[in-house]
């Protein structure tokens, strides 16, 4: 696991998971059919995301191809954490 999905995993279920009596999340399972995340919890995984990794997300970026999984986050952060090293 890498250090990005250890971070988002644990944004994710200190911010977003107590709502639930679930014990996990799959890495692929999307936060939005879940429940979990709304979209007043986007603006929360976004400001999560500009802070943590020093990104600045697009608006065009904030769409779920890039933010309904841990899989997809953690796929558009090391994406632009790539773009920019």
């Amino acid at each position: 696991m890498s250090a990005v999905n250890s971070k988002v995993r644990e944004f994710i279920k200190d911010n977003f998971m107590y709502r639930d009596d679930r014990a996990d999340l799959a890495d692929t399972e999307s936060l939005l059919d879940a429940g979990l995340v709304d979209s007043t919890g986007i603006l929360e995984l976004v400001a999560f995301i500009e802070t943590e990794f020093s990104i600045q997300m697009a608006d065009t970026d904030i769409v779920p191809d890039n933010l309904d999984s841990v899989d997809t986050i953690v796929r558009y952060v090391e994406g632009k954490i790539g773009a920019t090293a």
